[in-house]
């Protein structure tokens, strides 16, 4: 059984984010990250957060977790892979914003400046919309490389949000499904970063 963590940014995903959409679809097969610092937050709740959901999918029967993220949510996601390095994780990180960008909430979000992107324990897809105004394409694709994932750009839609229109963003679905199948997306930019992974449990990414 695949389960899903579902990790918003600042102030969580709408009932019309793509993620709260995918949330309903998935079911009790989903779980919804629940920080007590969503409007300003801090990084220790957040990745407290991830720990949490995650530790109860597993208790669900999950054999396998991805992480879905959006924006912020991609930083939690990544510094919870980066210290606890679990088995069996996927993470799915759209939209990540640059900490160093003129547009970062930082008066917000001050415990996130200071992140930098590492190589994460596990599979992994970066999706980048080329008009971001949190994170430009070069930001997005240096992230890619830090963080050794496959980065995918999906077209001009601003910061993947709900203010995007994606609804319920097939796109995304099926580069999701490539993620939990283990394929390598098509079109997926590697420059600077690894191979596409080999596998559903990581491999070469």
């Amino acid at each position: 059984m695949v389960a899903y963590v579902i990790i918003p940014g600042i102030d969580g995903s709408d009932d019309g984010h793509w993620q709260s959409r995918w949330e309903r679809a998935w079911g009790d097969s989903a779980v919804r990250i629940a920080p007590g610092s969503w409007t300003r937050p801090e990084l220790a709740d957040w990745v407290d957060a991830v720990r949490a959901a995650h530790d109860i999918a597993v208790a669900r029967g999950a054999g396998r977790v991805v992480l879905v993220a959006h924006s912020l949510g991609c930083w939690a996601a990544a510094a919870w892979l980066e210290r606890v390095r679990p088995a069996g994780v996927s993470a799915f990180l759209a939209a990540p914003p640059d900490p160093r960008g003129p547009a970062f909430p930082a008066a917000r979000a001050p415990t996130f400046l200071d992140l930098s992107a590492r190589p994460l324990s596990g599979p992994a897809l970066v999706v980048a919309s080329d008009d971001d105004p949190y994170g430009d394409a070069p930001a997005s694709a240096a992230l890619a490389s830090g963080w050794q994932a496959p980065r995918r750009s999906v077209g001009a839609h601003g910061h993947l949000n709900s203010a995007s229109g994606l609804g319920d963003w097939p796109a995304g679905r099926e580069l999701l499904r490539t993620l939990v199948g283990g394929r390598a997306p098509r079109g997926a930019d590697t420059s600077g970063g690894p191979a596409p992974w080999e596998g559903p449990t990581g491999g070469s990414r």
